[in-house]
């Protein structure tokens, strides 16, 4: 669906990232603002699957290029 424009670094950090704002908000059960960790959603998604809506309209991609 879409192309795969976030490199392997970039997953990762987004993953770790995604994770641990998620983790909050069950580390924190009654924090008034556990309910912004929910935003670790999206990085945890874009690292999961590649390819990030931001980058595709900014033309931006963070994976190697190949060589032919």
């Amino acid at each position: 669906m879409f192309a795969k424009n976030v490199g392997t670094v970039d997953r990762v950090i987004r993953i770790v990232l995604g994770l641990v704002l998620l983790s909050l908000f069950f580390y924190y059960p009654g924090a008034w603002w556990r309910y912004y960790t929910l935003i670790g959603i999206v990085p945890l998604l874009t690292g999961l699957f590649g390819s990030c809506l931001l980058y595709s309209m900014l033309g931006i991609s963070s994976c190697p290029t190949k060589k032919a």
